[in-house]
């Protein structure tokens, strides 16, 4: 690097006091006073800083600059600087982000203002050694500067650090002149640009519908382009100006007062105000003395969250504005308590800094937080230009750097790359719960932030990915599910009061079956087969409290089967009771002998086989894939269903298909019989059981596949329930009407139609 401080002759020859002999002759070049880097350590590659660790300076002669006492002192910035110090430290400490390589560091005070910027600027790109005999002949191994926080600052730094390609990344400056990369190619910062700022208060103002205000700035590049960008986004908006004010850089008391005149007099009560910390302190001094109320003021983001305003100017309170968004940095807390007295007991700032309360509030960091990911924006940038390979982006066409000689132009492309991530990811970020969706067709930086979908989350800033959830009721963190299923809540005891009312009621009639055995209406209904019915039929009700409950192993294999074998058996019973009653009343023709083949064994035969085909059915589904419990998270994210999977979509389809079968062929049975002769045609109410039965299972199966859930059990439940007591009353209703309700109606004579009346 070339020795780079002609223009310092330009200061020293340009400064001198009137009528005393100018004692600095063109040809000499030696430093105007001594000035120290406030911290100071070496590394491999050092990088600068610049942090206002003052508000006001004061001017002497030769530009010997000292900044102001205790007051002034600003333990805020004397933070961020330490944070600086942290994060080269960690990174120092790390094994993975430039190995074998150490970050050194030198940090300036810049005391808020241009001048002093300048020196710590110069200051920084000096030589490690300053003596009063010896400037202008090293330069220091920097590659990146840190700093400023105030825009007219970084303006100066800026263009001091231009000529050499050194790159510059503010954590604070916001002021969108910096954002021409023709005047600023080598600026770079991590907080967003002032035009993001002004177009949010106009929305503010829009919201509130404040359409008369005033606007305050400091006298510089920073209060004057927010004055420009907020004229323009006030004509869209219809806001007009009751007066614009500029805050002095050099104090003036007379002129403190115009400007809190102007405010104590016009109509307008919202003021915006676009200023430094130490640009205000004036100001609300004066304003304080004053008395001045009503004012609701809009701060900008330099001043919005600055603690000491909020703890010395409590008629401050409702302030609104805008500020940076703030970020953890694990382990600075500790780190802080490690700069006291004890420590360095020789430093005149630290013995400052434990006289204020300020430095060690770590539960809202954000100009800090831009600080730690500027310094590792350089270390990375830092590292990848270390770890490069030829022929690779960006360096095609060239060897990649030689590391004990590398360049600031170099490690300034990388740190461009690597900001425009941290822009992307971490500054204008969407909030955890919610991700970035790319506008299709605009460049990266545009984005919508929509909230993630049900059962993802983002528990980060900036993310365009999900991670999967077990709970959509929070976005930014996984909580437990709620695990479902049909167990005994309010719709659970209903059901199972019906189920066990269905198979009480069954086994009632039963034993009303059983006590009239001998009666002309239990026999001539061949009391056998309506026996086994019955049996059947309580089965079927019991079979239904099999699905209610937490599924297991052995209730999911048990409640398919059950359900299968015994519907089975009962529409066995009534195909064999079908053919019995068909046969009877077609044996009175001459030359019949039907009956002969189905007398009770046949009878009995024909129950067995076709429940024995049921039963080789469902063997084979246990046996090939047999029902198992399942934890269904695909239907909702909100909850996990606990579900029978039923193993076999083709064995379960297949039970009910067969029961389907012998439904219909005991419907086309029944109905064929349905004009037999007499009083009591039992073809007739084996037709219509056997109609509803067909008709609920038939709606069962489009309410089966849509039903979510617990729901999909209930609607087998309530199949189940509704066949049976649909064949239990059809069969068994009029029996039981006529047995203990119409006992004179129990003959022979009135069965078969032969009654006289």
């Amino acid at each position: 690097m070339t020795h780079l401080f002609y223009w310092i002759l330009f200061y020293l020859d340009s400064v001198f006091v009137p009528g005393q002999t100018n004692p600095i002759s063109a040809s000499s070049c030696f430093l105007q006073g001594h000035f120290e880097p406030s911290f100071l350590a070496n590394g491999h590659f050092m990088i600068g800083g610049l942090f206002p660790m003052h508000y006001r300076v004061e001017i002497k002669l030769y530009l010997i600059l000292q900044c102001w006492c205790l007051f002034r002192f600003d333990p805020r910035a004397f933070r961020w600087a330490q944070a600086m110090r942290f994060a080269i430290e960690e990174i120092n400490k790390n094994q993975n982000l430039l190995p074998n390589f150490t970050l050194g560091y030198k940090i300036y005070d810049s005391c808020a203002t241009h001048v002093a910027a300048q020196r710590a600027v110069l200051g920084v790109l000096n030589g490690p050694e300053e003596t009063q005999n010896a400037m202008c002949f090293a330069a220091a191994p920097l590659l990146a500067v840190i700093g400023d926080s105030g825009s007219s600052q970084s303006v100066v730094a800026s263009n001091t650090l231009q000529p050499f390609r050194i790159p510059m990344i503010s954590y604070f400056s916001t002021c969108s002149c910096l954002s021409d990369r023709k005047q600023y190619p080598t600026f770079f910062r991590v907080v967003p640009s002032d035009d993001f700022q002004v177009k949010a208060i106009a929305q503010l103002l829009q919201r509130f519908g404040w359409k008369w205000v005033g606007i305050v700035t400091e006298d510089d590049d920073y209060g004057r382009y927010a004055l420009q960008g907020l004229l323009r986004e006030f004509r869209n908006i219809g806001v007009c100006l009751a007066y614009y004010e500029m805050i002095p850089k050099v104090y003036d008391q007379k002129r403190i007062h115009e400007i809190l005149r102007v405010m104590k007099q016009s109509t307008a009560k919202v003021v915006i105000n676009f200023a430094g910390e130490g640009e205000l302190y004036p100001l609300l001094k004066e304003y304080m003395d004053l008395n001045i109320t009503g004012i609701q003021w809009i701060a900008s983001e330099a001043w919005v969250t600055a603690s000491v305003l909020a703890s010395s100017y409590p008629f401050m309170v409702g302030t609104i504005g805008f500020a940076i968004r703030q970020g953890k940095v694990p382990g600075l807390k500790n780190y802080l308590l490690t700069v006291n007295p004890l420590r360095y007991p020789n430093h005149t700032m630290v013995q400052e800094l434990w006289q204020h309360s300020g430095y060690l509030n770590t539960s809202n960091l954000r100009v800090t937080y831009n600080v730690y990911k500027a310094v590792y924006a350089i270390a990375h940038s830092l590292h990848n230009l270390i770890n490069c390979e030829p022929g690779r982006e960006p360096f095609q066409n060239s060897s990649c750097a030689n590391t004990t000689n590398i360049y600031p132009w170099e490690v300034k492309f990388y740190t461009f790359l690597m900001l425009r991530l941290i822009l992307y990811f971490l500054i204008d970020s969407c909030t955890p719960g919610s991700r970035k969706a790319v506008r299709r067709g605009e460049p990266l930086c545009c984005f919508d932030c929509v909230p993630c979908d049900d059962g993802k989350i983002s528990n980060q800033t900036g993310v365009f990915r999900y991670t999967l959830s077990p709970s959509p009721l929070s976005r930014t963190e996984c909580i437990p599910k709620a695990v479902e299923f049909l167990t005994h809540d309010a719709m659970g005891l209903t059901l199972t009061v019906i189920s066990v009312v269905g198979a009480c009621l069954t086994a009632a009639i039963l034993l009303v079956f059983i006590r009239h055995r001998n009666t002309p209406i239990v026999r001539v209904n061949n009391s056998e087969l309506s026996f086994f019915i019955l049996l059947s039929l309580i089965l079927c009700f019991l079979c239904a409290l099999l699905f209610i409950g937490e599924p297991t192993v052995w209730s999911c294999m048990l409640r398919h089967t059950a359900f299968s074998i015994t519907f089975s058996l009962c529409i066995s019973c009534i195909l064999g009771k079908t053919l019995v009653v068909l046969a009877a009343f077609t044996a009175t023709r001459p030359g019949n002998n039907i009956m002969k083949w189905l007398g009770p064994k046949q009878q009995r035969v024909i129950i067995f086989a076709c429940t024995l085909v049921q039963v080789l059915i469902c063997s084979m589904w246990l046996i090939a894939a047999p029902p198992f419990p399942f934890k269904n998270t695909q239907y909702s994210r909100s909850k996990i269903i606990l579900e029978c999977s039923v193993g076999s979509d083709w064995a379960f389809w297949s039970v009910l298909g067969y029961i389907g079968l012998l439904a219909c062929l005991c419907f086309v049975l029944a109905f064929l019989a349905r004009k037999l002769p007499g009083n009591f045609n039992e073809a007739k109410y084996i037709t219509f059981s056997i109609l509803i039965f067909c008709a609920v299972w038939l709606a069962f199966i489009p309410a089966y596949v849509s039903s979510p859930g617990k729901f999909t059990v209930a609607v087998e439940i309530f199949a189940i329930l509704a066949s049976s007591f649909g064949l239990l009353l059809c069969l068994f209703a009029p029996k039981s009407y006529i047995i203990l309700l119409k006992p004179q109606k129990n003959t022979k004579q009135h069965l078969m139609g032969k009654v006289i009346k």
